[in-house]
Parts: structure tokens; sequence; C-alpha cells
């Protein structure tokens, strides 16, 4: 039988017979079938929409926001990561400081996430300068603003598979929502060690 997923094939090749990984959850598929538009096809490339059938996993064990990824060099899964984020518009009263609450939006993954720290606010005034020595960061802040950028460490119950921006930019790039208005805009900037799903011990 095989189960079908479907998802934009973001890097490298899928042929069938290939044994992948699905992540987070770490299960060992074989590909039965491709399908491009309708069409039965052997092999798939980048950027191309695909259904793919594999064996191995039942539907229920899958949700948006998982990967088929290569056994040899997988993905990595986190349930922490640091951002840079862009301040867009918080809600009247709100406070964007250590323990604010939102959902992210990361690739297909759609999860609720706390900000567990701010860890420097970027003066993009300073940041521009074309001398390195030159730029400069304020000071942990306890609090910021709209407009403000800050790199800040931000927490997920479930491990989510993605990338720093500037490894893989499709992988690493998200909003945050609150009641369904898009708050800040950020990037993944480092992620916990390999092996690791957080920062801590």
């Amino acid at each position: 039988m095989g189960t079908v997923v479907m998802g934009k094939l973001e890097n490298g090749t899928i042929r069938e017979g290939d044994s992948l990984l699905v992540m987070p959850n770490k299960t060992h598929v074989k590909v039965t079938g491709i399908n491009l538009d309708e069409k039965k096809v052997r092999r798939a490339g980048p950027n191309e929409n695909v259904r793919v059938k594999v064996s191995g996993i039942e539907e229920e064990d899958i949700m948006a926001g998982f990967v088929l990824s290569s056994v040899a060099n997988p993905i990595g899964a986190f349930t922490e990561f640091n951002a840079q984020l862009q301040i867009l518009e918080l809600l009247d009263n709100a406070i964007f400081t250590a323990g604010y609450k939102a959902v992210l939006h990361i690739h297909s993954v759609v999860e609720e996430c706390e900000i567990v720290d701010l860890i420097e606010e970027i003066d993009m005034k300073k940041a521009k300068v074309t001398d390195p020595k030159k730029k400069k960061t304020k000071r942990k802040p306890l609090f910021v603003k709209n407009g403000a950028v800050v790199v800040c460490r931000v927490q997920v119950t479930n491990l989510i598979c993605i990338e720093k921006f500037s490894d893989f930019p499709q992988l690493g790039r998200f909003t945050l929502r609150t009641e369904g208005k898009t708050i800040a805009v950020g990037k993944v900037v480092d992620v916990p060690p390999v092996g690791r799903s957080t920062f801590s011990a």
C-alpha cells in the first residue's frame, strides 16, 4: 500500500527507491512512487511540488511541517532556537519581553511558541556601518517596542524542522502571529549543537 505525502522539494533530488528519513520523528521510509501534476515520474528535482508515496510509515504518524530528509545528512529538529526578529506591530498594551507567547509560522509548521530570552537589541542605523568594529548593539533589553530589531531565544513544545537562515533560507524564515495578526517577522540565526534539541545541557 503506502502513504502519500505532498510537498515542495526544496533541495536535492528524490528518486523512486530512495531510502529517506521522515523528520522530526526519525522514521525510515522508502520511496515507492513520485507524481508531478498527476503524472507518474521516476525522479523529481528542486522547487517541484510533488506527491510522494512512501512505505514504512502510516498517515497518522505524519503531520504538516514534517520533512522528508536524507538519511546521511538529516535536517535538524529543535524545540528552541535563536532568532533575529523585526517587531512590526504589537497588539494594544502588549509588551514584547521574555514570556511573550505567539504562534510561529515557519514553512508549513504552525506551532505555539514562547520568547524565553531577549539576547540583544540591534540598532539598525549603526548595523549598516560597513566597518564591523563600529557595528554596535545595545545591551540586553528587558523589553522592546514596535519597530525594534531584537535577537531572542524562541521555544516551542514539539520538535520542529528548521535550519539557520544563512544555511537554508526556505527553512529559516518565519512570522509570529497573535490573535490572527502578524506581529513580527524573523529569521533563525542559531540552533543548538548537533544531537541536541535545546541550548541548555
